[in-house]
């Protein structure tokens, strides 16, 4: 609080100076005051903008609006922009700053009830007030709502850009509507909404997760056909290696991203890591193991994560510690459960070395019990 008074202060020296208050530093004190929770203070520093020689104008106004929803004072800034309206012209940014405050608050009944009210003003909503309400509308789970909203849209004549039809596609998707989010794909280029790479990763996403691969690989080649913003990206191969049932659909995907020249990441090595684990195919977690640390992009913690447990689950408890010991040395902080892993293996050894069990042998091997002694 100290500091806020201090910068008050100065503010009013410098307000009877030469005026050096300028628009970067009002918006960045009123986003200060509302981080702090102090709503009252931020308001009252806007209604003594004109004396630090700044405009009382609508982009003030609009900048401690989205100061205030941005720090989730919602039902503030609509207060202050109901008590306002008549001061300032009826613009659609402004209605937009308050819809998108409820809608990133989660406050869906809120967020119904003022796009009611905006479709009820003078203002008429646009492409932003649109993917706004659907976006929102799409995360609780009102994609028929938010389909009929994108529709109503097109028929409007206010055509949505490719992040909103993303939006509706991946939200018929998660709702197994495919020939409905396929349809909207079809029409996106026909209404001058060029579909793009996130477009065919959001399908290709949610059609390996049903294994529908002839669908995928067409929109693959379509992908590369088009080219450009279109063209196939890490995620892309990514949802294809999380959708592999074989180590030769893993070499192939490799080779496609070989010949896009589209480098791996550790997001990538570490899919792959794990499925040859689960697959028990040693030679290539090796092979892969050691591209990591020649390439510097890991192993990381999940790295180490992945090798733990699948270590553990294929009975090889010694290297799984030893692969521990060498994150731990590295600094990095195991997941909860890795922790409880090794603390339970830690206990058996303990128990086993006090000879205060029997039954386990191969220690050093495994750790599970010899169910074939009599």
């Amino acid at each position: 609080m100290k500091q806020f008074d201090k910068f008050f202060q100065v503010c009013d020296e410098m307000s009877r100076g030469m005026h050096l208050i300028d628009k970067r530093t009002f918006a960045i004190m009123v986003s200060r005051l509302s981080g702090a929770h102090k709503v009252d203070e931020a308001i009252e520093f806007f209604h003594k903008i004109e004396g630090f020689g700044l405009e009382r104008d609508v982009v003030a106004f609009q900048t401690l609006l989205l100061s205030l929803c941005r720090y989730k004072h919602v039902e503030e800034a609509e207060v202050l922009f109901r008590n306002n309206k008549s001061e300032f012209r009826d613009d659609i940014k402004t209605w937009n700053i308050i819809l998108n405050g409820w809608c990133v608050l989660g406050s869906l009944c809120d967020a119904k009830r003022f796009w009611k009210d905006i479709l009820a003003s003078n203002c008429k909503p646009d492409k932003f007030t649109y993917g706004i309400f659907i976006n929102s509308l799409s995360k609780f789970g009102k994609i028929s709502t938010a389909t009929k909203l994108f529709l109503t849209m097109w028929e409007k004549g206010c055509a949505p850009d490719a992040a909103i039809c993303n939006c509706v596609i991946d939200g018929l998707c998660f709702k197994k509507r495919f020939p409905e989010a396929l349809q909207i794909f079809s029409e996106m280029s026909l209404k001058g909404c060029t579909p793009n790479a996130s477009t065919y990763n959001t399908l290709i996403k949610h059609l390996c997760k049903i294994q529908r691969m002839e669908k995928v690989h067409e929109l693959l080649n379509e992908m590369e056909a088009r080219g450009g913003s279109c063209l196939p990206n890490t995620l892309t191969y990514n949802y294809l290696l999380s959708s592999a049932k074989t180590p030769e659909v893993v070499d192939k995907v490799l080779e496609m991203m070989e010949k896009n020249k589209c480098k791996l990441v550790e997001d990538t090595y570490n899919l792959i890591l794990r499925l040859f684990m689960k697959w028990g195919n040693e030679a290539k977690v090796k092979r892969i193991w050691d591209e990591m640390e020649n390439s510097r992009t890991g192993p990381d913690s999940r790295s180490y994560t992945i090798m733990i447990h699948g270590l553990y689950d294929n009975g090889r408890i010694g290297d799984a510690l030893k692969y521990f010991n060498e994150m731990m040395l590295k600094g990095m902080v195991p997941e909860p459960r890795t922790k409880v892993l090794v603390d339970d293996i830690n206990f058996k050894l303990k128990e086993i070395e006090e000879g205060g069990k029997m039954g386990w042998k191969n220690v050093s091997q495994s750790l599970k019990p010899n169910t074939n002694e009599e």
